[in-house]
């Protein structure tokens, strides 16, 4: 199947489901941004819980941007404090030191534009899951897709429209807070490992 996606801030474990299982990717790039989406935000297992790791952007007198001209604000070190939070969430996990040198760099380096950020951390979690992504992205927008040759997931950005429900795996805190389901993949990956991958591929996806 090919889908139509959002390409999101390390994308939960519904956007690597629907990606792992695709035989083609597009990912829209050509919408207008909107607040309060996984556009700019993950959310990850710390040990109070789940967590909100949100990128702050720039803000625009204009009321319409498009999410590929959205710039990330760089006035707060959010990288930083987002490291903190894997490494208190994940650092006792049984595969976040062998993942960790490949996470590192992304907090690291400075990006102006919030997509090509969402573009290096999707490049970094399909080396880490030995996933070959190729994929094509839009040049223009539409609200409707022709549902015979495309899957739009593009629901998926906004979590509050997704449904999604997997199944069970191991996670650090669970014995306090129980299994969080459809976190950032990163839980998956530093909880799953070499597995991550097998699970991924056999989830069941729901469309809206």
């Amino acid at each position: 199947m090919n889908i139509l996606i959002h390409p999101t801030y390390f994308p939960s474990i519904s956007h690597f489901a629907a990606m792992a299982q695709a035989e083609s990717i597009t990912f829209e790039i050509a919408d207008n941004f909107q607040k309060q989406t996984n556009r700019n935000r993950t959310y990850i297992y710390s040990p109070n819980g789940i967590q909100l790791l949100n990128i702050p952007v720039k803000h625009s007198k204009e009321s319409h941007q498009k999410t590929k001209d959205i710039k990330i604000e760089t006035n707060f070190d959010w990288q930083k404090q987002h490291f903190k939070s894997l490494e208190a969430a994940y650092r006792s996990s049984p595969f976040f030191e062998f993942f960790e040198d490949d996470i590192r760099p992304i907090f690291d380096k400075k990006h102006t534009f919030l997509l090509d950020l969402n573009f290096e951390t999707l490049a970094i979690m399909t080396k880490c899951l030995r996933m070959k992504l190729e994929f094509t992205t839009t040049t223009e927008y539409f609200a409707e897709v022709d549902t015979t040759a495309t899957k739009d997931f593009r629901f998926l950005a906004d979590g509050k429209k997704d449904s999604s429900l997997f199944e069970s795996y191991t996670q650090v805190f669970d014995d306090k807070h129980g299994f969080i389901n459809n976190l950032s993949t990163l839980d998956l990956l530093f909880n799953e490992g070499k597995y991550a991958m097998d699970y991924l591929k056999k989830q069941q996806l729901i469309l809206k």
